[in-house]
């Protein structure tokens, strides 16, 4: 080092004959012509300078002896009755400070060690069956010499030198991108050396505005690649002054950052910068508009899960995405989102799942459905959500009953005991890819419908499932408006599944009220079984759409065939009691609550204003007073409707009743209705006239 300038690094390249190792050079070079940090050492080879091959300097062989007597070759060795070698002042370049790439031997490797301050071996490489097929290809040599050629090829390095593979098995541009990886990698390397700074749960690297490798390149708000002896962590990165807590060749890192690397102070660590350029190039693609392949989403979505993407590129990407998604993209994104998770393997010819689109409350009928169809035979192993604006989601219904909260060997076990389970997905198929993109579209109320399906299939590929039905609810308040957007999707749904191999049956269906007199995870339970016990009050229109769904599910049985013998069969197994005994085995299986959730006996009524016929009832304000009330958090609080669309009220009689646990939010949840109930009354059905507009909301009174 001179005048505090860091000394450059040789990069000798070596390799196999046949290897491409010209090629990638010659790219290199284009790419890096205006970095100032590289230069390119031109060989003196004992041949003419037009006697094609690489562009080299042409010496003959008295002038070549005498510069080496004189000292003028760094190195030099002979091959194919040539002379080779490099000139001396390679290591004025590197006492400047740059970085001199080569096209070397193998063979003079142990010769250079010591007589430069770095040196790198970049092994340019493929494997034997594509050497062989180049070289052949050249009609040079008979396949004897190509075998004894390749055999030499294998022969070691020198002990002590540093070395960095390069596979070139590719097209030429793949290569040449790995040769400026290995390239980038080889010169971003620093002495670690721990900081008595805390990050709290943040990774952070440091390093200071004289670091030898340009602080300001890696400043800003992504994340670098720290590694080394096969360890890795991402981190972000923060600038100290120069001469303060840093060396030039130093880089510092957080307690916790320290404590993930697992290395010792002082060992030499390379920074890459994240993400690569081939994966921003996707990014960017994807925000003008353009279709990316399968393998740009693996790129992208890995870059963006490693944390390589700061928050304001993953949502611009996402913007764009929900504009922009066509059929082919969404099968590659369900692929790759499954790629991210371990699939779980059943080995049967059916294995059955169920999805809704959700937004309806009390519409329960998943702990029905899954009962029916593992009294039948076939394998459901169901996994749900939580709750997130609904006052229940199926994972906190079935927790009545017994824990959701199941591993993979839980849920394994339960399907081979009861042939099914209904279990909480965060726990299973818990995508890291969600994690991250949830993040961002929440806050910012992005959503996209083909994003959605690319997401749902992902979890039943990794699930396990080979046949799937998606109930897509449609109404006013639904999250789909009209039958012919809910029609659309299902289309999208049923193509995406024959794309990935999945037999899938999309269903749209009434989504204008809630589906049973129960909102809220007890008093949905409570609904649940009275159609599994054949109750007279059970809801008839949640017993009567668990019939439909769970008849579809049957008919994929060979030995059924239709959805009328399935409806058929589905009947008999729910009058016989054989479903309700199924949903006892399921429980049993994950582990039953005693005593169950019961509804919270607390409760105050809530009345009609006026008189009239119920015309509407307004899910989305039900659900939000349920979960005023402590749903679903408190699993026996929610809303129990006394009565439904079409039947006719007078001033007084109550319309639902409101169950809490704590006399706070029962008063809360009643002052809620006491603003608007919900329920939408108009004329009486005698006075009613064909196509009335419906009244405004009756105020309720408790």
């Amino acid at each position: 080092m001179a005048g505090g300038t860091p000394s450059g690094i040789l990069f000798f390249i070596v390799g196999p004959s046949g290897a491409g190792k010209d090629t990638l050079i010659d790219g290199a070079r284009a790419v890096l012509r205006q970095d100032e940090r590289f230069s390119f050492a031109r060989r003196l080879i004992t041949r003419p300078a037009d006697a094609g091959g690489e562009a080299h300097e042409a010496i003959d062989t008295e002038g070549f002896a005498a510069l080496e007597r004189a000292g003028g070759l760094l190195v030099s060795w002979q091959a194919h009755g040539l002379s080779y070698g490099l000139r001396a002042d390679v290591r004025d370049a590197l006492a400047a400070g740059r970085h001199v790439v080569a096209n070397g031997s193998r063979a003079v490797l142990s010769r250079l060690i010591g007589q430069v301050p770095r040196l790198v071996a970049l092994v340019v490489t493929a494997s034997p069956e594509i050497l062989a097929r180049r070289l052949a290809a050249r009609g040079r040599e008979t396949p004897e010499d190509i075998a004894a050629r390749l055999a030499r090829s294998q022969l070691a390095l020198p002990d002590g030198v540093e070395a960095i593979t390069v596979m070139n098995d590719g097209t030429p541009e793949e290569g040449v991108a790995r040769l400026l990886q290995a390239l980038e990698e080889a010169t971003s390397r620093l002495a670690l050396k721990p900081l008595p700074i805390d990050g709290w749960r943040d990774r952070i690297a440091f390093l200071p505005e004289d670091s030898i490798i340009g602080a300001s390149d890696y400043d800003g708000p992504g994340k670098v690649e720290i590694s080394a002896a096969g360890r890795a962590i991402r981190a972000r990165v923060n600038l100290v002054a120069a001469g303060t807590l840093l060396a030039p060749h130093e880089l510092g890192l957080s307690r916790e950052a320290f404590s993930a690397l697992g290395l010792p102070e002082g060992a030499s660590v390379s920074l890459k910068r994240t993400p690569p350029q081939h994966s921003r190039d996707a990014l960017q693609a994807k925000i003008r508009g353009e279709e990316l392949s399968l393998e740009q989403y693996e790129t992208l979505l890995r870059d963006i899960v490693e944390g390589r993407y700061p928050d304001s590129e993953i949502a611009a990407f996402l913007v764009a995405a929900t504009r922009s998604l066509s059929d082919a993209e969404v099968v590659a994104l369900a692929r790759v989102r499954t790629a991210f998770s371990t699939a779980l393997r059943w080995g049967e010819p059916i294995v059955a799942d169920k999805h809704s689109m959700g937004g309806i409350p009390g519409s329960r009928i998943t702990l029905i459905v899954t009962p029916i169809v593992a009294a039948h035979g076939i394998a459901m192993p169901k996994t749900s959500s939580r709750a997130i604006t609904s006052a229940a989601g199926t994972a906190d219904a079935m927790e009545v009953l017994a824990r959701v909260d199941l591993t993979e060997d839980d849920v394994r076990r339960t399907v081979g005991q009861a042939r099914a389970c209904i279990a909480w997905n965060g726990r299973l198929n818990h995508s890291a890819v969600d994690d991250v993109m949830n993040a961002i579209t929440r806050p910012l109320g992005i959503d996209s419908n083909r994003w959605s399906v690319a997401s749902i299939i992902s979890k039943k590929l990794t699930a396990g499932s080979t046949h799937v039905i998606v109930d897509l609810p449609y109404g006013r308040r639904a999250k789909l408006r009209s039958l012919e957007e809910a029609g659309e999707l299902a289309a999208l749904f049923e193509r995406v599944g024959r794309g990935v191999g999945l037999h899938l049956e999309a269903c749209p269906t009434r989504g204008d009220a809630p589906i049973g007199r129960g909102i809220g995870p007890a008093l949905e339970v409570r609904d649940v079984l009275w159609v599994l016990e054949g109750h007279p009050d059970a809801p008839q229109d949640l017993r009567e759409k668990a019939l439909s769904f769970a008849a579809r599910i049957l008919a994929w049985d060979p030995a059924i065939g239709t959805a009328e013998r399935g409806r058929a069969r589905a009947l008999q197994l729910l009058d016989s009691g054989a479903a309700r005994e199924a949903l006892q085995r399921i429980v049993a299986a994950q582990g039953a609550r005693d005593p169950a959730h019961r509804p919270a006996a607390p409760s105050r009524l809530v009345r009609a204003g006026a008189s009239g016929v119920i015309q509407a009832i307004d899910g989305w304000r039900i659900a939000g007073i349920a979960r005023r009330a402590g749903a679903p958090l408190d699993k026996s609080a929610g809303i129990d409707l006394l009565r439904g669309v079409g039947e006719a009220v007078t001033p007084g009689e109550p319309l639902y009743a409101i169950h809490a646990h704590a006399a706070p939010d029962l008063d809360a949840a009643c002052a809620m209705a006491q603003q608007d109930d919900g329920i939408l009354i108009g004329a009486p059905a005698a006075n009613a006239t064909s196509g009335s507009r419906p009244a405004s909301p009756a105020a309720g009174r408790g």
